[in-house]
């Protein structure tokens, strides 16, 4: 079987999604694409932010226009694992963040984590700056998440796989034996 070329790894903010896909991405083929830095540079080099806060703070047309414009620089990308929330909260509601209209990932693997765990995270990174979620919140973000990348996997007729992150080398090598093994997947774990 040919190798996956485009593996969406998606996660609400702090599950270790972007040191998961760094990791992999030093032993592997794969290059990481962190989807909202692609975003941040592309609103820098429209001196619209410098920072993810300020990218995220603009007005949603604004930002929306930054992401598309991300998906298509992206889409004809190979052999990436693009990193991303695949599902972003914002005042108004929850938005899908993932552009499986313009990037047709072969897989999205959801990462989750303990809530505890994703607090540790959070605050062992102040250069991020993330907002804490309530536990209430989080887990109604990780519910909608799943909803959606269900949704977005059955649409694409792509896999789908949920890894939990609650020991990041565990994780780390069921994300590699994804990543090698491809003939052992199977659709929603």
């Amino acid at each position: 079987m040919r190798p996956w070329e485009r593996v969406a790894v998606v996660g609400v903010p702090g599950t270790g999604k972007t040191s998961l896909c760094t990791a992999v991405s030093k032993n592997s083929k794969y290059q990481h694409v962190n989807y909202g830095m692609v975003m941040l540079e592309i609103a820098h080099s429209r001196d619209l932010a410098t920072t993810l806060p300020e990218m995220f703070s603009l007005d949603l047309t604004i930002q929306h226009d930054i992401w598309k414009k991300a998906a298509l620089q992206i889409k004809d990308q190979k052999n990436i694992l693009l990193d991303l929330h695949g599902l972003d909260h914002f005042r108004e509601g929850y938005l899908i963040s993932l552009p499986f209209k313009i990037i047709k990932p072969d897989i999205i693997i959801i990462i989750e984590s303990a809530y505890e765990d994703i607090i540790q995270r959070i605050r062992a990174d102040p250069l991020k700056k993330r907002i804490i979620q309530g536990q209430n919140r989080l887990h109604e973000h990780v519910k909608t998440l799943r909803f959606a990348m269900v949704s977005a996997s059955a649409c694409l007729g792509c896999n789908l796989i949920i890894l939990n992150n609650h020991d990041f080398e565990t994780c780390l090598k069921e994300l590699e034996s994804i990543l090698v093994n491809k003939s052992d997947i199977f659709l929603c774990k």
